[in-house]
């Protein structure tokens, strides 16, 4: 009696890159385990002209997969919206409203989106790869960020969210998983499905959507939504990667939205005491409870930035004189260039 040969498929592992092979009868998508560092590996799908090779993120609205683009032969991410959501229609016009935000937006730092499609009642969609993980990974595995590279970022999404408002948008959910890296490191904005236009009337009954750690007051407050909101929000996420803590911390929700309310920020360098004083002015003002106490625009936010980046490398490579032009600074009670 013969014995029944099962098919085989080889496929690349996306965790150690070796070719081995998977069970041919596996379901696209379906799961199986790399023979040689057990790894989690999957089934190809093709959508269209896209090859779906492995697993990169799951989320509420869908899963984003490393994916090759067989006709213009290159990595693309494909993010996939889950089929138990695929029939509700508000699902459906976030997803939309994701990839229409997104395409209109040309940025460096702005995840280009390729193509927003539908194939065999899947809809998808086809995106630039940034797989080098989130600010929130690096927080989670650093605890805190350098400095420098803090401020290197900061200042390309500020220049980010001054293109998405040059086109009345704004982006309203800006955190650290909403901060991805390319594999030469670039940040990458992501997850306009709570995007809206700038001139947009606010309906005081409208739930808020937003991540509560970072959400500006006067959005709690239901004052209107304006580009302070965004600016807001990212220095408070800067301030978490930064020094390690979300900017008010407390056990319960509510006790958090309180606190975003009235109590008063703690400054980066009085949480970790190496933190440069014109990086932790720069965020304070930008994280002020009332929106009329921040920087006017992305500009001066970005030039704050960028002279707390060129204090900071100057603190590196001329130790003392910048101890001393800090120490002078502090004497005068901490004045910088935008609070003189």
């Amino acid at each position: 009696m013969s014995l029944e040969r099962k098919p085989l498929k080889m496929v690349a592992c996306p965790h150690c890159g070796s070719k081995t092979f998977i069970p041919g009868d596996l379901a696209p998508l379906q799961g199986a385990t790399c023979s040689k560092c057990n790894g989690s590996i999957m089934m190809p799908m093709m959508l269209r002209q896209f090859e779906l090779r492995s697993e990169i993120a799951s989320g509420g609205m869908g899963t984003v997969y490393r994916a090759w683009d067989t006709t213009l032969g290159r990595e693309v991410a494909v993010k996939l919206m889950k089929q138990e959501i695929a029939s509700d229609e508000e699902a459906v016009v976030s997803f939309a409203r994701e990839a229409r935000a997104c395409a209109q937006l040309n940025h460096t730092n702005i995840i280009h989106i390729y193509t927003f499609d539908e194939h065999e009642g899947a809809k998808y969609l086809a995106m630039e790869l940034a797989d080098a993980g989130s600010l929130d990974s690096r927080i989670e595995q650093l605890q805190r960020v350098p400095e420098l590279d803090i401020l290197d970022t900061g200042v390309k999404v500020a220049s980010a969210l001054a293109t998405a408002l040059k086109h009345g948008l704004l982006h309203l959910d800006i955190k650290p998983g909403n901060i991805l890296f390319n594999s030469d490191g670039e940040p990458k904005l992501v997850d306009f499905g709570l995007a809206r236009k700038a001139d947009a009337d606010t309906d005081a009954y409208a739930p808020i959507f937003g991540t509560p750690y970072y959400i500006a007051p006067e959005r709690l407050r239901q004052e209107g939504d304006t580009f302070l909101c965004d600016m807001y929000s990212l220095a408070g996420t800067l301030y978490h990667a930064l020094t390690g803590h979300v900017p008010f911390e407390a056990p319960t929700v509510d006790e958090v939205v309180a606190a975003h309310l009235q109590t008063p920020l703690r400054p980066p360098h009085t949480v970790v005491a190496d933190i440069t004083l014109p990086t932790s002015e720069a965020l304070c003002k930008a994280m002020a409870k009332e929106p009329r106490e921040r920087f006017a625009s992305y500009d001066e936010f970005i030039m704050a930035l960028t002279a707390a980046r060129s204090q900071l490398l100057i603190r590196q490579f001329a130790p003392q004189a910048a101890a001393e032009e800090e120490s002078a600074s502090r004497a005068t009670g901490g004045k910088s260039w935008w609070r003189r």
